[in-house]
């Protein structure tokens, strides 16, 4: 028997769907038709390429983009790479070699995995973040961002130039301002700004990083580096602007319900009170934010952040030794180490003394790690009596506690944090909290000492990166301090090619940074414009720029004009924008987070269509990325050594000598490598863990036809899934069985004819065909396989298939396994490509089920039997069976006690 010849098939297929351009997306569309963008998030070019764990994602998008091309949609489906970034610079840096030599030799590696699993993405729309012609269009969005402010009256964004002109009407002085001073002033509300900011800098690998890139124990992630807090002069975007809407939209989208709520925690919209308390006799005010100014009786000290502004000149001569010391100390901690709930608090105090507005008290004001300025005003008044962490603190430190709601009589806990009334405070005594709260506002209002707001954990979003590698800022800096951008007409701003690329790093923390341009010929660094000698900005932008808006250019990729043609983007947005995107969950908060803000920014300034880029799926109104799913990883065993440090799992034996991955689930085996005894864990897949699959050695194996139906039979799309190389031999050979099903004992021929089927297996054919259609549309592709499966065994006994099923059954198949479909429909006689004939359809006659005979019993008696449908609802079938004259004959007179179904089989009544 001729076996399938999986090797030959699937290299001349995609030689084919390459050289036809089988999946080319028309940049001028047939409108009238139905659109369908499916996305997958950017990936990373990394120099390991791809494991399997990586396309689980890319074949789920791949066999919904095969799915909608057949039932008739215009498909998007492109393919992109995030190719700027630290990770691939700090590579460079240590094999010395220019990153744009190792990223696009990485790009070109994971291009041929991605061809040789048999995607259909429109190649011809590949685009890289480090494309010349991409990062000018990057940096033509940061001047719309630039040379725009955030209106809160209209609640959106508008041009600067409107509050130039209207700054210029209001303010008498402005014409006699220095073009540094109106500058300074437009700064305050640019949506793109320089400011000093405290910053994770890593003197090691020479630049700042995000806190993303930090770990708990406050080294960087790449390097595990030293990495120190210090005020820098960065650029910022004004993403805080955007908060309420970034938090209200969520009602709007059709995410998990885990990812809107993580985007929630990540703004972290607070509704309370702004309370000013006067500090050293009226020479200082500091503001704090509280969401319960219900509390404010039993505010017994107050503590500022290490970083507030106000600790420098609060602090009385007596205590600045101490204060300083802490705060050397404070800025080698990193945010997440410092609100760790474990830690032991630790604090000092200033010295100095705040009057609480509700008692006239004096209470003493303390620096403390655990009150951070990235929330609120990064002061705060500390209520130990309804407060956990203030409590802690007020024991360490020897502070009064007073408490301000009664706790239950049985309560024996410390800081209440639970309803009740509140006491100990004046006026409020006796109210409850959601009462006391409002009644607070209102007083604070009429004292003028404080009033109602909102405020939000999400800081502006730190925007400058002291590395070579990305894209270079459109801004120019004058010698008096004047900022100017780049015309958008002189864009793309290109970046040097230097061969000494390398970061200036150094062991002191206090040392300035030196950016990498900062070394970049004279010609590039300094531009001469109406006779004044600028020089550029020597910063580049953070990795997370050029995948805030790369589902757009995917629409226009050729555009040398715009952006994106709005035409073309009104067309491919409208309604449900992105329709679905597939990606990890590790981007579920900030980049869905920073490409909401851009959308909007550029919504609000009329350059797209929708005012969220990936939006509800089926609701009228737009808001964009229709449907967004999470899958789930690839998960494999990995080995330690003695050290505890991963090994390569390829390399591992059992005791036996044979290879770890064809027994590591066995019970009682024992691992070495390399002669030395491993233990054996469990995780995700990854370089990390050293237990990578290349689909390159599973495609030789087996081919990625199988690899594609593994992937997505080993369980639901979002549920992560055990790896096991074994287990692909199962839907193997469910392939080769279709292949000698449809070809027999000669390859080259084709075992289809024109016989009718009969009704038996037109019956199997049509529900097949409605299930699998079902679970495409639902992305449940395991039971969609599942059922081709069990079709399949309805061909395994017939001497040649009718042609009527066999067209529905390998079209039906093609999405999931298109080079044998593919195949297979051309040996029935297909002239062209099956991507786009058409879907099969199922016949509502077919799916009517023939009635079956269940028996009726009375108290363990057959009294008679009935006909149903076998998907009757039990509830129908026991009121059919109670209807039976003779079952009624028998219940006569007595109580029915039970009534038991056992589904298509038998009817059990009791009674007595």
């Amino acid at each position: 028997m001729a076996d399938y010849p999986f090797k030959d098939i699937e290299a001349k297929w995609q030689r084919f769907w390459e050289e036809n351009k089988t999946f080319r997306t028309p940049s001028d569309v047939d409108t009238s038709k139905p659109k369908y963008y499916v996305l997958d998030m950017f990936p990373y070019p990394s120099g390991i390429g791809l494991h399997v764990g990586h396309p689980l994602g890319y074949i789920a998008t791949d066999i919904v983009s095969r799915f909608k091309r057949m039932r008739g949609f215009n498909v998007l489906h492109p393919m992109g790479f995030d190719s700027f970034g630290l990770p691939a610079e700090q590579f460079a840096v240590e094999h010395g070699v220019h990153p744009r030599i190792t990223t696009e030799k990485n790009i070109e590696n994971m291009v041929r995995q991605l061809k040789a699993i048999g995607l259909s993405y429109d190649w011809d729309r590949k685009l890289a973040t480090t494309d010349v012609e991409y990062y000018r269009w990057t940096q033509w969005i940061f001047l719309q961002l630039y040379n725009s402010y955030y209106d809160s009256e209209e609640d959106r964004a508008r041009p600067i130039y409107e509050l130039e002109a209207k700054l210029a009407a209001e303010d008498p002085s402005w014409e006699t301002k220095s073009d540094a001073e109106r500058g300074t002033m437009l700064a305050e509300h640019r949506l793109a700004y320089l400011a000093e900011v405290p910053v994770n800098w890593c003197p090691a690998l020479g630049t700042v990083l995000a806190n993303e890139e930090v770990t708990s124990e406050g080294r960087s992630e790449r390097g595990h580096h030293p990495v120190y807090k210090r005020p820098l002069r960065q650029w910022m975007l004004r993403i805080t602007a955007y908060a309420d809407r970034l938090e209200r939209d969520l009602e709007l989208v059709d995410w998990p319900e885990p990812v809107k709520l993580m985007q929630r925690n990540w703004v972290g919209r607070s509704e309370g009170a702004h309370i000013d308390f006067d500090i050293a006799n009226g020479e200082h005010t500091s503001g704090v934010f509280t969401t319960r100014p219900d509390t404010l009786f039993g505010a017994t000290y107050m503590v500022l952040a290490p970083e507030h502004p106000l600790v420098d000149r609060i602090t009385t001569e007596d205590r600045k030794e101490e204060v300083l010391a802490y705060l050397r100390e404070a800025e080698r901690r990193t945010d997440i180490d410092r609100m760790a709930d474990s830690r032991i608090k630790t604090g000092v105090f200033t010295g100095a003394y705040a009057t609480n507005p509700a008692t006239g008290k004096e209470i003493p004001i303390w620096i403390a790690d655990y009150v951070l300025m990235g929330y609120g005003t990064g002061a705060i008044m500390a209520v130990p009596g309804q407060d956990e962490r203030d409590w802690e603190f007020a024991e360490a430190f020897d502070l009064p506690i007073v408490r301000t709601v009664e706790p239950p009589a049985d309560f024996d806990g410390k800081a209440y944090m639970g309803e009740g009334k509140v006491i100990n405070s004046g006026f409020l005594n006796g109210l409850y909290i959601d009462e006391a709260i409002q009644k607070t506002i209102a007083w604070l209002e009429e004292i003028g000492c404080g009033e109602g707001t909102v405020t939000y954990k999400l800081r502006d979003w730190l925007f400058s990166r002291q590395r070579y590698w990305g894209e270079p800022f459109p801004i120019l800096h004058g010698p008096d301090g004047t900022i100017r951008a780049v015309d958008a007409g002189r864009l793309p701003v290109v970046l040097p090619d230097m061969d000494d690329f390398r970061p200036t790093v150094t062991d002191d923390p206090e040392a300035p940074p030196l950016p990498p341009l900062s070394r970049a010929p004279e010609s590039w660094r300094f531009v001469d414009v109406d006779g004044v000698r600028y020089e550029r900005e020597l910063n580049t932008m953070p990795q997370w720029a050029g995948s805030c808006w790369y589902y757009l250019r995917f629409i226009d990729h050729t555009n040398d004009l715009h952006a994106v043609d709005k035409e073309r983007e009104h067309y491919w947005m409208t309604d449900h924008g992105v329709d679905l995107y597939i990606g990890g969950v590790e981007h579920a908060v900030l980049h869905l987070l920073y490409a909401r803000f851009w959308h909007k920014v550029l919504y609000d300034l009329g350059h797209v269509s929708t005012p969220e880029p990936f939006q509800k799926l089926f609701v009228t109104g737009p808001e964009p990325f229709g449907r967004l799913f999470n899958q789930g990883y690839i998960l494999a065993f990995a080995y330690r050594d003695e050290r505890g440090i991963a090994v390569e799992a390829t390399d591992v034996v059992d005791q036996d000598g044979n290879p770890a991955m064809e027994v590591q689930d066995h019970p009682g085996r024992r691992f070495f490598y390399k002669g030395r005894p491993v233990s054996q864990e469990y995780g995700k897949m990854g370089k990390s863990l050293k237990n990578a699959v290349s689909p390159d050695e599973i495609n030789g194996r087996y081919g990625c036809d199988t690899l594609r139906l593994y992937e997505m039979y080993m369980g639901p799309l979002e549920a992560s899934k055990p790896w096991n190389t074994r287990d692909i031999i199962g839907v193997n050979r469910f392939l080769r069985r279709i292949w000698r099903n449809f070809t027999g004992e000669d390859s080259d021929a084709i075992r289809v004819s024109d016989v009718d089927p009969s009704d038996d297996l037109l019956k199997a054919l049509h529900r097949t065909i409605k299930r699998v259609t079902d679970d495409f549309e639902r992305l449940s592709f395991n039971t969609a396989i599942a059922a081709l499966i069990e079709f399949t065994s309805k061909l395994n006994p017939l001497e040649s298939i009718p042609r009527a099923v066999a067209e529905p059954f390998v079209l039906m198949l093609a999405p999931l396994a298109p080079h044998i479909a593919e195949e297979l429909w051309q040996r029935m006689g297909g002239t062209e490509s099956l991507a786009y004939e058409s879907w099969p359809v199922w016949d509502e006659r077919y799916l009517v089920q023939d009635l079956i005979k269940i028996a009726v019993q009375v108290n363990g008696k057959v009294r008679a039997t009935i006909m149903i449908a076998p998907d009757s609802e039990e509830a129908d079938v026991l009121s059919l069976a109670r209807q039976d004259e003779n079952v009624a004959r028998h219940l006569e007179g007595k109580q029915l006690r039970r009534e038991i179904y056992v589904p298509g089989r038998i009817v059990n009544l009791v009674a007595s």
